[in-house]
């Protein structure tokens, strides 16, 4: 009793040890994928076209988690979710060189416009520049409602800003931060007759619940672009990795960029978004 372990024993335990470890998983290979996603691909119903066919194609499902692109490539960097689509290249740059994310490809793109009450009381309608619309707006003080959530529309509107050379006011002034997605700044702006920023996708799945028309657009400033990203398992070991690349390859394979290309062309007559798989991003 107490004594010693012999070598016999010594070995069947390192043995049985060394099994427990090897079969462990260096990542999570369940049936699920958590998607980190821009608000904008849910509020304009794109992913509810996506989604069912690729979870019959392969069995895995998907769970949604709708925020602003700062916020969703932050799930990224953090291993929060298994896979981002997002728009918001600057930020996706710095983080795909910094290691976080191993593959950004170009998956489609939409434009962004102006939108405001059918008055026009600050007088955009017509414009295509949005840096001397920016300026108009702020030499009236016009209402203007901001996403205010480091979304890819909040970054971009961030930037038009900066070269304007203005600094938008704190609160209580003309310019007010919603903090929600782009369809509930939507709905703010239209109650407070105000203008905004928006992708077209969102606004055209929202325009007849509102009054806001648009006024400015056309500008290539305007462009915008959404990417799709995979994590890099170094920095996130607990993620989905093959269901994150699977869902990667599907919004990149011919059947989804046909879906995509034609989504939205029997309700509003054009598509929401032009499907990009396989080009060189230019922006």
């Amino acid at each position: 009793m107490g004594g010693r372990p012999d070598r016999r024993t010594v070995g069947l335990w390192l043995v049985a040890v060394m099994g427990l470890l090897s079969a462990r998983p260096a990542v999570c290979q369940s049936d699920q994928i958590i998607l980190a996603t821009t608000t904008s691909t849910r509020d304009a119903g794109l992913l509810d076209s996506l989604l069912p066919v690729f979870e019959r194609r392969t069995g895995y499902t998907v769970k949604v988690i709708a925020v602003g692109s700062g916020q969703a490539l932050a799930m990224g960097r953090r291993g929060d979710a298994d896979v981002v689509l997002s728009h918001a290249p600057e930020a996706e740059r710095a983080l795909v060189d910094s290691g976080y994310f191993v593959s950004r490809r170009l998956v489609m793109h939409n434009d962004f416009l102006f939108v405001g009450p059918p008055g026009d009381p600050a007088g955009l309608r017509g414009m295509t520049d949005p840096v001397a619309a920016l300026q108009r707006i702020a030499q009236r003080e016009a209402s203007f409602v901001s996403r205010g959530d480091q979304s890819g529309t909040h970054q971009m509107e961030q930037k038009l800003w900066r070269v304007a050379g203005i600094r938008p006011p704190g609160a209580g002034g003309w310019y007010t931060e919603s903090g929600h997605g782009m369809g509930e700044t939507l709905q703010m702006t239209d109650q407070k007759r105000a203008y905004t920023i928006t992708d077209r996708a969102t606004y055209l799945a929202w325009r007849d619940k509102l009054q806001l028309v648009p006024v400015v657009e056309g500008d290539r400033r305007l462009y915008n672009v959404y990417h799709v990203l995979e994590l890099n398992p170094k920095n996130a070991p607990r993620i989905n990795l093959a269901g994150g690349r699977a869902f990667a390859d599907f919004l990149v394979s011919p059947e989804a960029q046909a879906l995509i290309g034609e989504f939205g062309k029997a309700q509003f007559g054009q598509s929401l978004f032009v499907p990009d798989a396989g080009k060189e991003a230019s922006r």
